[in-house]
């Protein structure tokens, strides 16, 4: 490995679809690139991802093993880590002690689900139990098909959009209010809808079998889908001053936060970002640090040339 004090073009903190995209491209575009990755994927529970064009039903993990290996084949470093800080300069500071000198920091370090604490609910996160419909809802199509409240803002669009895929749905409420015209428009599509406190999800022979209430009734069930609440990874780019609003860290349209050097892509500053958007966002940020790394090489050369006749 480089020494600690090496300079790198570009530090990328996250080794998910983002940050190995951008990587790939900067390392393309011969760029000194070291990706540090702690090693948890938001999808490391699912056995499958689907909506990405040509790698549909690949595992998560084989997905990534191939980009490690496309971006190692550029020249692209690896180190297997956690970042404990990032100062503006930039230097970035692991966990095993080491400090990586860089000139632009990419943050891809994706976000956590928050789940509800439900028995039985995160033993089956990832195989019967999800999020995302667009990622699962062809594989239990016409199934019998729960979705758990969690807020109550996504609890009704939630099960209206699993609605597609499954005509035997069911609503558990999770004592969230559900507004009575918003009840009218879940029995207009067929949606059934039960109150009361989830006790826990019945699992049997490692399957999920249905849901029991808080007062022992139980509803059986195939699969089940949690509406959506998310907790973005973002503290390091908090921690350098980076503009939030409505909770989550902007960037502009290439990945550029308010401060300057500083770009982040995928789920960390996106919560509906698929597998194939956040590796699309990692590109184009890519793109953007590259670009604005020529302009500063460019301006270093010119004033070198003032300066030195050469």
């Amino acid at each position: 490995m480089s020494a600690s004090n090496d300079l790198y073009d570009v530090v990328v903190i996250g080794g998910g679809a983002a940050g190995l995209n951008a990587a790939l491209v900067l390392a393309r575009a011969r760029r000194r690139v070291v990706v540090v990755d702690a090693g948890e994927p938001r999808n490391a529970p699912a056995a499958h991802m689907h909506g990405f064009l040509s790698r549909d039903g690949m595992p998560p993990k084989e997905l990534l093993e191939a980009g490690r290996a496309e971006v190692a084949g550029y020249g692209g470093e690896f180190v297997a880590d956690g970042v404990v800080s990032v100062t503006p300069g930039f230097s970035v500071a692991l966990s095993s002690g080491r400090v990586l000198s860089t000139r632009r920091i990419l943050v891809a370090t994706g976000l956590r689900d928050r789940l509800p604490d439900i028995p039985g609910l995160r033993e089956r996160w990832g195989d019967d139990v999800m999020q995302c419909p667009y990622c699962h809802g062809y594989e239990v199509r016409d199934q019998a098909v729960g979705v758990i409240a969690v807020t109550p803002e996504s609890a009704t669009h939630h099960a209206q959009l699993v609605r597609q895929w499954a005509a035997d749905l069911t609503l558990f409420t999770n004592d969230v209010d559900v507004p009575a015209e918003e009840r009218e428009r879940l029995a207009a599509r067929g949606i059934k809808v039960v109150d009361g406190k989830v006790a826990r999800v019945v699992v049997e022979d490692d399957r999920v079998r249905g849901v029991e209430l808080a007062d022992g009734a139980a509803v059986p069930r195939d699969a089940l889908f949690v509406g959506g609440d998310w907790e973005p990874r973002d503290a390091l780019l908090r921690s350098l001053g980076c503009e939030v609003a409505d909770g989550w860290v902007r960037v502009d349209g290439q990945g550029r936060t308010s401060v300057p050097g500083v770009s982040a892509a995928g789920n960390v500053v996106d919560q509906k970002a698929t597998v194939i958007a956040a590796a699309a966002q990692g590109a184009m940020a890519a793109i953007a640090i590259n670009g604005d790394l020529v302009a500063e090489d460019v301006e270093r050369a010119a004033r070198e040339r003032r300066v030195y006749g050469m």
